[in-house]
């Protein structure tokens, strides 16, 4: 054997697989990292449609990846963004079909945070079931405001996001801006404060109270049981928008409507107008249809009847010629019944001379009349002797005696 084939058959049979070595290096990594933390900042944060996260957990040396499975499904998840400082717990788990680690998290924290958010979720509990989140008692905003208040800091990016977008939306809708501190110490009160002096004054239909996003520690004004009482209290509805589409706040779950964000928030509210306006659109676009349908039928008939238009001359002279075929034919059937006149006359005439008696006597008979009374005799019973008795000739008459 030489020397080439003796290492290959000696390499083959000490050699792993490359899924032996890598449920070796699982069976020594996992049991010593199953119940870690792991702090970290957040990059790569990637939801998924199956309702798993994906991220990585990074320092200025390393990289992690990270899962968290069931995140959609998670309640009271907190709102995590690339950029954060978190604290992760869970464990360590090989991945064999890319033969790399990551981390499985199934608890994650924003560092700094966790006080807060568990006096959030305290109070969220605590006014739930004082049943301030119930729909039943939730407020029908108006189709079509013709006055709304905005409840917001007064330089903030979102009144110039709702403004522009009502601007766009709904014009004729007035705007009254009530200037509230949004962050920091005062925030709950000022914001509670302008929610009552927007109710209190009647200054608008619907009242929208806003801020832009931020962390937890910046949107905790909305998280306060003042804000939540002003809105619980409100005889206007309250439309809540606050932070980014992920954020959610105590105001939220106890205002009429909740937006994702501000500009959302004058969307819904201008919602309403917006349709009037493609209704309205929408019926001017058939109105035109329908008289530019009309003008042309109307112009079709014109143009028939313009074809159709005889000139007074015209029309003179087709009724002289039409005069003269009548009279042509009022002739005819005038000759034509003389004729049938004529004719039927011949032959009676011709009847009545067969049977005149001047026709008899022609032939020499004679008619023998009594004088007194004038009469025809037809019988000689009718004669007595000494009678005088006129016969009539077909050339005169003769006087006769009876013997």
């Amino acid at each position: 054997m030489n020397q080439s084939s003796f290492f290959e058959k000696n390499n083959s049979m000490n050699a792993m697989t490359v899924s032996q070595i890598t449920a070796r290096v699982r069976n020594l990594v996992e049991p010593e990292f199953l119940n870690i933390w792991v702090q970290g900042e957040v990059s790569n944060f990637k939801p998924a449609s199956s309702g798993h996260v994906y991220f990585s957990l990074k320092d200025q040396h390393a990289h992690l990846s990270a899962a968290i499975f069931g995140w959609g499904r998670k309640q009271n998840r907190a709102p995590i963004r690339d950029g954060m400082e978190v604290l992760c717990h869970g464990k360590i788990s090989i991945y064999p079909p890319r033969g790399s680690y990551q981390m499985i998290v199934d608890r994650i924290e924003p560092l700094g945070v966790g006080a807060l958010q568990l006096a959030v979720e305290e109070l969220k509990k605590k006014l739930k079931e004082k049943g301030w989140f119930e729909e039943s008692r939730k407020k029908e905003l108006p189709l079509y405001p013709k006055r709304i208040a905005v409840v917001t800091s007064a330089t903030s990016a979102a009144l110039q996001d709702i403004l522009q977008v009502l601007g766009r939306r709904g014009p004729q809708i007035e705007v009254t801006v009530i200037p509230a501190v949004v962050q920091g110490e005062g925030a709950p009160e000022s914001v509670s404060r302008g929610i009552q002096v927007a109710s209190k004054n009647d200054l608008g239909e619907v009242i929208l109270v806003c801020r832009g996003g931020g962390s937890l520690e910046d949107l905790m004004a909305f998280n306060d049981e003042r804000v939540a009482k002003a809105i619980y209290d409100s005889p206007l509805p309250v439309i809540s928008g606050v932070g980014h589409e992920i954020d959610f706040s105590i105001a939220d779950f106890v205002a009429d409507l909740r937006a994702p964000t501000p500009s959302a928030a004058a969307e819904l509210v201008s919602a309403g107008w917006v349709d009037v306006r493609e209704r309205i659109f929408q019926w001017d676009q058939r109105l035109q249809y329908s008289m530019d349908q009309c003008l042309i039928h109307q112009k079709r008939i014109l143009l028939d009847l313009e074809n159709r238009l005889v000139s007074p001359k015209d029309q003179i002279q087709e009724q002289i010629q039409r005069v003269d075929e009548w009279s042509e034919r009022l002739k005819l059937s005038m000759t034509s019944t003389l004729k049938k006149f004529e004719f039927s006359f011949g032959k009676e005439a011709a009847r009545l001379e067969a049977l005149s008696p001047l026709k008899v006597l022609s032939r020499g008979y004679t008619i023998t009349m009594s004088t007194s009374p004038e009469r025809v005799v037809v019988s000689s019973k009718e004669i007595s002797q000494g009678d005088k008795l006129k016969l009539k000739f077909r050339d005169g008459e003769s006087w006769v005696q009876a013997l």
